[in-house]
């Protein structure tokens, strides 16, 4: 697949690599796995998915980390993805503005 070779080729050179896409919550699990069959280390993906992409949009001083005065959304996956990625696919909790969208893997009501 011609975008999967570029990426590799871009990755390999060293291009900042930040994650995005309108297509949609489904196929957006999916690009974990891409990402990593184009050479990318776990880590690395994680980060292109946070930090590189607040990075990207200019507001790193807001988003794409965990910390004091940054806004977070908070995944949980069963197992450790800096051992297999896909565990992406499996997100299990969401926390969103300290409250919870998922949890045990179904959805929930947020209070208001």
């Amino acid at each position: 697949m011609q975008t999967i070779r570029n990426l590799k080729d871009a990755y390999a050179a060293g291009v900042k690599v930040a994650f995005g896409t309108d297509v949609g919550p489904v196929n957006d699990l999916k690009e974990f796995g891409l990402m990593q069959e184009a050479g990318m280390k776990p880590m690395d993906i994680i980060f292109a998915v946070t930090h590189n992409g607040a990075d990207l949009i200019g507001v790193l001083d807001e988003i794409g980390a965990i910390a004091p005065g940054h806004f977070a959304d908070i995944v949980a996956v069963p197992n450790d993805p800096l051992k297999d990625i896909h565990q992406m696919e499996h997100v299990q909790f969401v926390m969103k503005g300290g409250l919870v969208y998922k949890a045990a893997g179904k959805p929930v009501m947020p209070e208001a």
